[in-house]
Formats: C-alpha cells, structure tokens, sequence
C-alpha cells in the first residue's frame, strides 16, 4: 500500500499556548487573559490562541490516515521546543515534507517512525509538533493499510498485550477549578483535579496555604457529592515547581514536611504531586526531585511524586526514572515527537518499575488525543490524560468514549 497524496491543513487546538514564564513571574488574570509582558521567544501575548497543522494521508485504496501536529500548552519553557505557528511550520511541511511522503510505500510503523525521527531538514531535525503529528498518521496508515486497530499495530509491533478494561483517566480543572471539580466527581472521575497551581502568591500562598484550603474544600465536596461508597478518586494537583520557589529548591525536608501535611488533609484519599520542584537545568531538577522522593519514601508518606518540568524527551524519561526522580512520570507526548516515543518511554518506565502515565497537553486536538488512547490500551500506562481542553466534559468523553470503543469491538471479535 502506498501514500497516493498529502493534504495539510491549519487548524486550531483544543486550547491555549501561555507563556509559563511571564505567569509565573505575575502576569494577572483578565478574565480568561493575561495581561503581562511576554518573556519566551515567539510570544506575542502571554496567552495566545493555540494551533496545530492537521496531516492527511490519502492511501491507494481511498482510506484516509490522519495525524495532528501540536505542542504544548506552555511551548518554548523547561527546555521544550519554541512556539508551534502553522503561518511558519506549514510551509515547511508543504515544501519537505509532503513530496518526501507522497508516492511512499507503506512498510512498519517502528521503521517509518524512526526515518522521521531522524530525518534533518536543512542540519535540524524537525520540531516536536511536527515529528508528533506525522508519527499519528504514519501509525494509521499502517493500522488502516493492515486493516487493524491502531492499538492492535502497536501491540503486533512492540508485542505488548492490550489492555483489557479502562485504564485510569485524570482530568484537568484549568483555573475553574471549583465547578469542574463537580463534574468531575458527578462522572466519577478516577483522577482529578490538576487545579494548575502555578503561581505562589495568587494559588499556592505565601505560606502554602491557599493549596491547603483548596485541599480541605476537596476532600469535603468528593464526601458531599460522591452517590458510591466505592468511588474513591486519587487527588493529583501539578503545582509547577511552586513548592520549591515557596521553601527553597535546596529546602528539601521542609518540601517533604509540606507534603506531609497536604497528604494528611486528603485521607482517605490518596495523594499524587506533579512537579514539586523545578530547577535551572535538567540535572538540577533531576537531582532535586530524587532528593524529594528519597524522603518521602523514607517516611512512607501516602504520597506519588510525579516527574513533570525537564522530562520531556525519551533521553530525559530514562535520566529521571534511573535517578528515581519521581515515582512516577508523565510522558508529556507532544513533547516527545514521534509516538514511537511515547510507546518506548512508557515501556522503559514499567521495565524499571516506575510509573508511567501518559499525559500530554490540554492544547492537543480530539484526533490526537484519540491516537494517544489507541496506543495507551496498548502498552498499558498507569494512567492517562483527558484531553484536549479544560472544559473536562469534552476531554473526558473523548479518551473514556475512545478506550470504550476498543473494549467492545475486540470482545466482539
């Protein structure tokens, strides 16, 4: 089978690109805007409309593959690749990458995926966004040109065992983070909130106790609205290596004593901590956030620490699970490009017994988000990321609906 044509088109995403910088140095909220000087590179606005470049591939017998190219919510911070604007990467793909795909034959997946991983264009390889959305529709392609599920390609190919029930979803609250709580828990949500603490004055508190308070009023509103004694969600909150900024980056004991505290406020319910402490180099932040695990596990605090800023390539996977820097990571798949990535980060995780959770970000698109799932059935992470969005009723019904689809049509066959 063969690729008959690409078709590429700009399209938006499901949400914004922020400058993570300038918010956490005090941009303030405007309503849903920022207003605050930009300080990353491309930034026109601290908050901007998010994008993405859509990849379609027409096969020879008709069938369409498609992937969708996007980046991160916070692009060009902790180490990530700059900012993703169809108006300067489209025609790039529209003058390399297109005639490079057209007329191609259709082999593997893992073949096809690391040609492009290291494909160079003019002595660079291309941008995340571009590897991501490209490695999407390759997958499809040969999904659709074997006539397979896309999770079965992955499992054929990585020989891996596909999932047999849902694997737990974490939703996202953005800054609504009261009245998305309620949805989340109405849907019983396994995962929740996020809450996007990423700032110390204004979320976390000067004390740490804003975070505190949000804390007590969530443990109260899952006990006020759950209907079943058996939903018991896992509490997860990214506060964006604010506990380092508010302690110190080298204050680990009183990080840890601070999350002693947070942990006892969220019993019964168990406690994940994404990106505790961040630092000014990958190595830092790996070291920092070692250090953190160590003592937590030495106090056997009811607490997962979860690997966020400076891990977001394969190479950076594998540094921060060989430090035991977290207890568990999220594999940030945009971040990683090629989704071949995603699957052999995921699989180096469980081999060296940390976590794995396969993330990525709100401002993904719903085609991506389901790829994503496809392959997350296959290789089974611990957990995985609503998305795109932070409405969470969209997000959640496209990972949760994707995931369903693939339970029953594989128990009908």
């Amino acid at each position: 089978m063969k690729i008959k044509k690409v078709v590429c088109s700009a399209g938006r995403s499901g949400f914004y690109f922020d400058d993570q910088m300038a918010i956490k140095h005090g941009a303030i909220n405007n309503g849903f805007d920022y207003i605050g000087e930009t300080e990353l590179e491309g930034f026109t606005a601290v908050r901007q409309a998010g994008e993405s470049i859509s990849v379609n591939f027409v096969l020879e017998d008709g069938q369409i593959a498609t992937g969708d190219c996007a980046a991160v919510q916070y692009s060009g911070a902790g180490g990530r690749d700059p900012l993703f604007l169809a108006e300067i990467f489209l025609p790039l793909i529209e003058e390399k990458l297109v005639p490079f795909y057209q007329g191609r034959e259709i082999t593997t997946f893992r073949e096809m995926a690391a040609e492009l991983e290291n494909l160079l264009i003019d002595g660079k390889r291309l941008h995340t966004a571009i590897r991501y959305g490209f490695s999407q529709a390759i997958l499809d392609a040969v999904a659709k040109s074997n006539k397979q599920m896309i999770c079965e390609t992955v499992a054929q190919e990585y020989n891996t065992e596909i999932s047999e029930k849902l694997i737990p979803i974490f939703t996202q609250s953005g800054d609504d983070r009261y009245i998305n709580v309620d949805k989340m828990i109405i849907k019983k949500v396994p995962i929740l909130p996020h809450a996007l603490i990423n700032n110390v004055t204004t979320k976390l508190g000067v004390k740490g106790e804003l975070l505190k308070e949000y804390l007590q009023w969530l443990v109260k509103r899952i006990n006020e609205l759950r209907d079943d004694s058996d939903y018991e969600p896992i509490i997860q909150i990214d506060v964006y290596g604010t506990l380092g900024e508010l302690f110190g980056i080298e204050n680990h004991q009183a990080i840890v004593n601070y999350l002693a505290e947070l942990a006892a406020i969220c019993e019964p319910y168990k406690l994940h901590v994404e990106g505790p402490i961040d630092g000014i180099s990958r190595e830092e932040c790996i070291n920092n956030l070692a250090k953190i695990t160590e003592l937590v596990d030495q106090r056997k605090l009811n607490v997962v620490l979860v690997a966020d800023e400076w891990c977001n390539t394969l190479e950076d996977i594998k540094l921060f699970a060989k430090a035991q820097a977290g207890h568990m990571i999220q594999i940030k798949t945009p971040d990683l490009g090629g989704l071949n990535n995603t699957i052999e980060a995921v699989l180096y995780c469980k081999k060296h017994g940390i976590g794995a959770y396969i993330g990525g970000t709100c401002n993904e698109t719903d085609i991506s988000a389901r790829i994503c799932m496809q392959v997350a059935m296959a290789v089974c992470p611990d957990q995985v990321l609503a998305k795109p969005g932070m409405g969470v009723d969209e997000a959640y019904m496209i990972v949760f609906n994707e995931m369903q689809r693939i339970l029953a049509i594989r128990a009908k066959k």
